[in-house]
């Protein structure tokens, strides 16, 4: 069911080249500043790729994320962007120490691209590592402020850790818009919030399949969930989460079976940028005591010289 009606899917091709929920994600986060001139969407480039049998990026797809679109077919049954064989990498809950530098290895050795899904409080965390992914040409999107289950909450209290996650990923990137993309946390849609976030042009993404790597401790079990849901399937958004170690380590061998079984990656890019709303910029900086723009990542601050 392609439809070019409330969405305007912009399709480029791209030869190999460029172009989820953790149960008990930890709290804690920074604050953003006055968004800058709205930066560009990330474009596919055709950059050098030393790996010959690498996974790479099929296509670039843009989304007009005017009005809110849905997207992955657990929800959502508008959109079906996506041929036979095509599938697009996400990636919940980060950024973490450890796991999200993993994978993003893995997906630079792979010359492919992913969509992240950071939550608020982890971007104020780890700007740093943020800020590699915006580097290495991902998407990122946003996962609210502290991953509480919207449904939970009321209209008001789901309204701020939407637009608090935003402001911190913005702050995180170094004041810069945001990817107007969204996952709820727990893949859990209260209508008020999926109508608040067509207000706001913000695209939401939830998925074809589901890797449930947030209840799986071995990499193997990750990649076994993956590739056979995909054998069922045959293509799809597929949801796993860069704050699961099992997921990192997972991702080399992952990436692997999904060039053998023929599968090709498409990379998500939205039309605009959303900014963050002002006077959440200021709770967040309030939030995290403020600084963060200004702050040193803590790596270079604070190192470990003795014990493990």
């Amino acid at each position: 069911m392609r439809s070019a009606l409330a969405i305007t899917l912009a399709i480029t091709m791209s030869t190999a080249g460029a172009a989820v929920w953790a149960e008990n994600a930890p709290a804690a986060a920074p604050a953003p500043a006055a968004a800058a001139a709205p930066a560009p969407a990330p474009v596919a480039t055709k950059a050098k790729c030393d790996n010959p049998n690498a996974l790479g990026v099929e296509r670039v797809v843009q989304i007009d994320t005017t009005g809110g679109p849905g997207f992955g077919f657990e929800h959502f049954k508008a959109y079906d962007f996506l041929r036979d064989k095509e599938i697009v990498l996400t990636f919940d809950d980060g950024p973490w120490p450890g796991n999200t530098p993993a994978v993003l290895k893995a997906l630079a050795d792979q010359c492919t691209k992913a969509l992240f899904f950071p939550i608020g409080k982890h971007a104020g965390w780890h700007p740093e590592i943020l800020k590699q992914v915006a580097a290495a040409g991902h998407t990122i999107g946003s996962h609210t402020w502290s991953h509480k289950d919207l449904s939970k909450l009321t209209p008001e209290e789901a309204k701020n850790e939407i637009e608090m996650g935003i402001a911190a990923v913005s702050i995180a990137l170094g004041n810069q818009p945001v990817g107007p993309f969204f996952r709820f946390p727990a893949l859990r849609h209260p209508p008020e919030m999926v109508k608040y976030l067509g207000e706001r042009n913000v695209g939401i993404f939830s998925t074809d399949m589901d890797s449930f790597d947030f209840k799986l401790r071995k990499p193997e079990q990750v990649i076994k969930s993956v590739m056979a849901k995909l054998e069922k399937h045959g293509k799809g958004i597929i949801l796993m989460h860069d704050f699961q170690h099992a997921t990192a380590e997972a991702a080399p061998e992952l990436f692997k079976q999904l060039k053998a079984g023929g599968y090709k990656v498409v990379q998500v890019v939205g039309k605009t940028p959303i900014e963050p709303q002002k006077e959440y910029v200021a709770i967040v900086l309030k939030e995290m005591g403020g600084g963060l723009d200004e702050a040193r990542p803590m790596s270079s601050v604070i190192q470990t010289i003795q014990g493990n």
